[in-house]
């Protein structure tokens, strides 16, 4: 049986289908933090070499404040990114920032800004229609939905979703915080991770309105009086597919056949498998797998950040903060669930973030507090990593995004 392409995947593919040949380079551009402690201003480009993994230098492609983390248009030509300290305080009409791609030379052009729709956003993605951005706010534990202008400017805030709720760990779980939002691979549903209320939590998108609405846990029916949309009154918990307490759900990716999805627990350096019936958006937990050595107690200081399947689907990649490595599974294509193959260094410290390349060629590894990126060559057998080339500069790195780049004259 052959495989759906992964979303990240299928949108790339499509947007090299004008071009003569696949490209045999990227721009890489990387979402940093811009605080005073590092040396960053705004989102930073790169070329990868696909023959080679040689990744060129970095160099400033945007000046942007907390440029956290990025999504690109399924069309290929836009660029969003978020500013993470974007709240209440600041300027109302900024938060998100949209960017038109010069594809020869990488350039990117600011187009407007817009709210994010709550504070703290630190995760946002583009429907495959081009018409809806979604937008996870952690600070305010919701969800927002922006509609987008053909020309790739950001539009009116369509509707915001509130989360309610709390867990059990008492420093980081007293409310709600939504820490990533997916699109599953048919485009119906979307999926956000809460760390504050241990729960995954289910929408279902019109694109053509940007309007969300929340799905009834188990059912992907939407529930009465559960949506807190323009001042509606919030449900007292908000319903989801529920996580182990403490978990501290955060980020997530779906299996390229559709049939399963992994979501990476922050708190309890876990990581879980669901089952996922895509005809009522519903997901069914068939296993929870550390995302260290088997019976390795978590260090201090060590939280997990990213997740990512491979192209091929037969292998699955998170990333350990503190620990300062990735952890590599085996996937079985009949049941989703995980074996652990292996911990690897990703040679920096803090990897908040990592990307494969949509070729699955080559991993590329954010680490932020050394401020560098590291290029890995991903054995397509094995699924192991094999370090390449230097560490390559980049200011307190913490997200990556990939766009063909057209052939140099």
């Amino acid at each position: 049986m052959s495989l759906r392409l992964a979303p990240t995947l299928a949108l790339l593919l499509t947007v090299l289908t004008p071009l003569a040949a696949a490209p045999k380079k990227f721009f890489v551009y990387f979402g940093t933090y811009t605080g005073a402690k590092t040396e960053s201003q705004g989102i930073y480009r790169s070329r990868l070499d696909l023959a080679t993994g040689r990744l060129s230098p970095a160099e400033l492609a945007a000046p942007a404040k907390d440029p956290a983390f990025l999504a690109l248009h399924p069309n290929g030509k836009f660029l969003y990114a978020l500013d993470e300290s974007s709240g209440p305080k600041r300027t109302p009409s900024t938060g998100l920032s949209a960017y038109a791609i010069n594809p020869a030379t990488g350039a990117l052009t600011l187009l407007n800004q817009q709210t994010p729709g709550g504070p703290g956003p630190c995760h946002l993605a583009v429907d495959a229609t081009g018409q809806t951005l979604l937008v996870a706010n952690y600070s305010g534990g919701s969800v927002s939905a922006i509609s987008l202008q053909p020309d790739g400017r950001l539009g009116a805030l369509g509707s915001v979703v509130t989360h309610t709720g709390s867990s059990v760990n008492p420093g980081r779980q007293k409310a709600p915080h939504a820490h990533g939002i997916y699109f599953a691979p048919d485009n119906r549903f979307a999926f956000a991770p809460d760390l504050g209320i241990d729960r995954v939590v289910g929408y279902q998108l019109t694109p053509a309105t940007a309007q969300l609405t929340l799905l009834k846990s188990g059912t992907g029916v939407p529930p009465v009086g559960s949506q807190s949309v323009r001042g509606a009154p919030p449900m007292s918990v908000t319903p989801g597919t529920h996580l182990p307490p403490g978990s501290g759900p955060r980020h997530l990716t779906f299996h390229p056949t559709g049939k399963f999805v992994y979501v990476i627990n922050e708190l309890l350096c876990t990581m879980t498998a669901f089952t996922y019936e895509s005809a009522a958006g519903t997901l069914t937990s068939i296993q929870t797998i550390s995302t260290l050595p088997p019976g390795e107690a978590i260090p201090k200081g060590t939280s997990t950040a990213e997740v990512q399947v491979h192209p091929n689907g037969k292998f699955l990649y998170g990333s350990n903060r503190g620990a300062n490595t990735l952890v590599i599974y085996t996937i079985d294509e009949k049941t989703g669930q995980l074996t652990y193959l292996e911990n690897v260094s990703t040679l920096g410290q803090t990897p908040r973030h990592f990307a494969l390349d949509p070729t699955g060629t080559w991993l590329l590894t954010e680490n932020q507090d050394s401020s560098t990126v590291a290029v890995f060559r991903v054995d397509p057998k094995s699924g192991r990593l094999t370090p390449n080339g230097p560490l390559v500069a980049v200011p307190a790195p913490v997200a990556a995004v990939f766009v063909p780049a057209l052939p140099t004259r």
